[in-house]
């Protein structure tokens, strides 16, 4: 395994050099403010009226600690991001372990997610940070497998303190708190974590109001119905009516969502962990790919859980992941200006690679639901027996 991730870094390191545009104009000018204010006492500037950043206190956090260290800021933002790289494929081994126990396949696994295209490219080549909220959310994930339910919910508020794309995930919670297999109360440990992640930045003086709210600012930021993403809206023309389509497509998602829920706790389904793997997985692809205003990055958390789900079911999911990776790699290249063929990015048909998203998605939820079937002729078999 120690060669693996050495490997691994090897690979990273590699691409260390490249500056992506969104470094260039956001992640090195926050660290600049930061580096050339004061450290740490610069994070209450992010929150003013004129703030420098749009993002939550705990990543400035680790920008902060960053700026103190003999280390540039090109490098040591994408070390922040590969070290969790490697907290990721490590829950990823322990989830994966939980049902291979006596196996390889867990290491197999942890490997994968490794050397997922997009997951190396994010940390590494891009200089993002969705490695930190998804390895959280494994985090809470593995917790609710192994009914740790408190443990579940304070990870899943660290990945809602570190981006909001948590919420991809977060109707898991919902839908274990109304199958009574997770205290409700236990739900307050998200909002408690986050806030307690925050309370660092009030205390430099932040203002509460732009810190409490710096993420509904974010979904003001952008209007299009979708940014590179492999999502429903790359079939939709907007036209004039992009506002309306927009809050259509938020309802949407809201419908959707709730009637699967329902669906699910009407027919009162015993989460196993299987079924736990299967439902985080549903959302992590169903959410961004009907939420309009998506990036092409916000499908990670989904490239991540379709390799644990196809580890845990793998006759139904094999293909799933390679779907997935296909579709949320190619939808990276635009934007980074990846060169494949004589120093031109290779033309893409985004509806193709939407289609291909959406086949998965259909493929993850046919597997739930015969899952789900499954536990009902059970119990039916032994209603009949009795």
């Amino acid at each position: 395994m120690t060669g693996v991730v050495l490997t691994a870094l090897a690979v990273r390191v590699v691409m260390f050099d490249f500056q992506s545009a969104d470094y260039i104009v956001h992640l090195k000018r926050w660290y600049d403010y930061i580096y050339h204010h004061g450290g740490f006492s610069a994070i209450a500037d992010g929150f003013g009226s004129h703030g420098f950043s749009d993002y939550n206190a705990p990543y400035l956090y680790l920008m902060a600690a960053l700026t103190h260290l003999p280390i540039g800021a090109l490098t040591g933002i994408k070390l922040i991001s590969v070290a969790f790289d490697l907290l990721l494929a490590f829950f990823s081994y322990r989830i994966v372990k939980l049902r291979h126990p006596d196996s390889w396949q867990p290491f197999v696994a942890g490997a994968v997610v490794l050397f997922l295209p997009t997951v190396a490219m994010n940390s590494a080549l891009w200089g993002q940070s969705d490695s930190i909220y998804t390895a959280f959310a494994l985090g809470g994930v593995y917790f609710l497998i192994r009914d740790r339910p408190w443990w579940a919910c304070a990870f899943f508020g660290l990945a809602l303190a570190f981006k909001l794309q948590a919420v991809f995930i977060l109707p898991l919670l919902l839908v274990l708190a109304l199958l009574k297999r997770l205290p409700w109360r236990t739900l307050t440990a998200v909002p408690a974590v986050y806030l307690a992640l925050d309370m660092p930045a009030l205390l430099l003086g932040a203002s509460p109001e732009r810190l409490l709210t710096v993420y509904s600012r974010q979904t003001e930021t952008y209007q299009q119905l979708t940014l590179n993403a492999p999502s429903l809206y790359q079939w939709v023309t907007p036209g004039a009516y992009a506002d309306v389509l927009r809050t259509s497509g938020i309802l949407l998602t809201g419908v959707v969502v709730i009637a699967l829920t329902a669906a699910i706790v009407v027919k009162r389904v015993e989460p196993t962990p299987l079924r736990i793997v299967l439902m985080a997985t549903t959302s992590a692809i169903l959410l961004p790919f009907l939420l309009p205003s998506m990036h092409e990055r916000y499908f990670y958390l989904a490239d991540v859980l379709t390799v644990i789900a196809a580890f845990y079911l793998p006759r139904r999911l094999w293909s799933i992941p390679i779907a997935v990776q296909t579709s949320s790699f190619l939808a990276y290249l635009p934007f980074l200006g990846v060169s494949l063929v004589r120093g031109d990015v290779v033309p893409l048909e985004f509806k193709l690679l939407a289609a291909l998203m959406a086949l998965a998605l259909a493929a993850v939820l046919w597997a739930a639901f015969a899952e789900f079937r499954k536990g009902d002729a059970v119990q039916s078999a032994r209603i009949r027996s009795a």
